[in-house]
């Protein structure tokens, strides 16, 4: 329980020119005497869905042993400190993916992940996805019911009959409408905190070298004014971490376009996969923090991507390590690209871990899927899928859990499952057969 003596609304902002700022949760936010959960600020759970391409060796990735207190693969020995609230599933399958066209599988994987569904060809439609069913019933009273992000730039080239749309985003909002992923950390930085500011003026504060928050810094001041120290020391390592991600934001934009005016949506994106990452990373976690929105997904990278990673130790293209041709040595070696995203997963749920949030973290309060929408790479399989959930759901996901489901469940049925865990209950979802018990 909190006790206090001044009452803001959940939903408070410091405005200024062009900037909107929604703020963290605090204590001031509850009423004197009241417990948490009996009031509007009570905490609410955040979804987020991250799809990774090209599946994974599947024998360095699943667990040694089943129930609690599994023994953690090699490949996900980056999350281990977070054993209490890591939940692993294997045997999960996207059979709507299986007998796809040859040559077709890549086009229809990363619009299968969160839809359960059958992408058409020759067409576009294929289902509404599991994020935009939770939006539409847990972030409606957000500014934004959800944010698309990805680190690739839109893929123009695609094949097999199936249009791009299929590649590019891992978001449907109705079978459809697909959602576009924004790979710029400019541009998202400036939809959490902008409010619709021009190119000349985003031209302007630039020249002047002023952060967004140099406008509201009156309006901080005479907010802070009468709040208990804990509440003045939240707002101001909120906004600390504001500006170092702007900072970060506009370096790599300097490096990018140091010859180049500035356009309409300016963009900062920086070169190295790492810190592009992480830059999203704290996008989102901010996002969370401030309930602008509690629904995000991520794509780490599109199908036939030919990045690398040469900080895993494999230097070899993304999709061509995939492409292993089941020898041992290669799969071991694809393995550890494996092991490298799961280490970047790492830093998102330290973030959330760190992150105060009402009476526990963020990663308390929120919902981490992670995985892909296939199996092998080199045999584009689709069973069973490298799946894993993080976080505590707001105490309704046990963690410390390595669940072994009947061979070739359907995604579909955690899928359902997880919303119902957000309090969004459906008898189907996708091509799901049942619930799984998680």
């Amino acid at each position: 329980m909190f006790i206090t003596k001044k009452h803001l609304s959940r939903r408070t902002f410091l405005r200024g020119a062009g900037v909107t700022v929604a703020l963290p949760f605090l204590e001031s936010m509850v009423p004197a005497q009241t417990p948490l959960k009996n009031t509007a600020a009570a905490v609410k759970t955040r979804l987020g869905c991250i799809y990774v391409p090209h599946g994974a060796t599947m024998y360095k990735w699943t667990p040694g042993t089943e129930g609690k207190d599994f023994q953690f693969s090699e490949s996900l020995t980056a999350l281990e400190k977070y054993r209490a609230q890591t939940y692993v599933v294997t045997n999960l399958a996207h059979a709507s993916a299986q007998g796809a066209d040859a040559g077709s599988e890549h086009a229809r994987s990363a619009a299968i992940f969160l839809s359960g569904a059958n992408p058409q060809r020759n067409t576009v439609r294929v289902g509404v996805t599991v994020d935009q069913v939770a939006a539409s019933q847990i972030s409606q009273d957000t500014p934004l019911p959800s944010i698309e992000l990805a680190i690739e730039d839109v893929s123009l080239s695609c094949g097999a009959g199936y249009g791009c749309a299929y590649y590019n985003t891992i978001s449907w909002r109705t079978p459809t409408v697909p959602l576009p992923m924004e790979n710029s950390p400019q541009v998202v930085f400036e939809k959490l905190f902008g409010d619709g500011g021009t190119a000349e003026q985003r031209l302007t504060r630039k020249k002047q070298d002023r952060s967004i928050l140099d406008s509201i810094v009156e309006q901080t001041q005479s907010l802070q004014k009468g709040l208990p120290s804990s509440d003045r020391t939240r707002i101001d390592g909120y906004l600390d971490d504001i500006r170092e991600i702007e900072r970060r934001i506009k370096l790599a934009e300097a490096q990018a376009n140091s010859d180049v005016s500035v356009p309409d949506a300016p963009v900062g994106t920086p070169e190295a996969f790492e810190e592009h990452l992480k830059l999203m990373f704290d996008l989102m976690t901010l996002a969370y923090k401030s309930e602008i929105t509690r629904v995000a997904t991520l794509m780490f990278a599109k199908d036939v991507s030919p990045a690398s990673y040469p900080a895993s130790g494999n230097r070899a293209g993304f999709h061509g390590a995939s492409h292993h041709a089941n020898v041992k040595a290669n799969m071991d070696n694809f393995a550890l690209i494996n092991k490298y995203h799961v280490q970047m997963l790492a830093y998102l749920i330290q973030k959330l871990a760190a992150t105060p949030d009402g009476d526990g973290t963020l990663l308390d309060h929120s919902m981490i899927l992670y995985g892909s929408a296939m199996s092998n790479g080199n045999q584009h399989d689709h069973d069973p899928l490298p799946i894993l959930l993080m976080g505590g759901a707001s105490g309704r996901l046990q963690g410390n859990r390595h669940i072994i489901a009947a061979p070739h469940t359907p995604m579909s049925n955690l899928l359902l499952s997880m919303l119902d865990k957000l309090g969004v209950h459906r008898d189907s979802f996708g091509d799901s057969t049942g619930r799984l018990e998680i």
